[in-house]
């Protein structure tokens, strides 16, 4: 067993979830909500967009 392994079995499958669970609600809390892409931005992912589709 390598050393990741040891450290896995250490904890359960369901504490390790609650920790992440718990982890992930910190963060979006802490998190700013992100503003809105600039015209020109999404000028250009649209761009990006029409290309791939085309594509296919």
């Amino acid at each position: 067993m390598t050393k990741i392994d040891k450290d896995a079995d250490q904890i359960d499958h369901k504490t390790c979830r609650y920790i992440c669970d718990a982890v992930g609600e910190r963060l979006q809390q802490s998190m700013r909500p992100e503003p809105a892409l600039s015209s020109r931005l999404q000028q250009l992912l649209d761009e990006m967009q029409r290309r791939e589709r085309d594509r296919h």
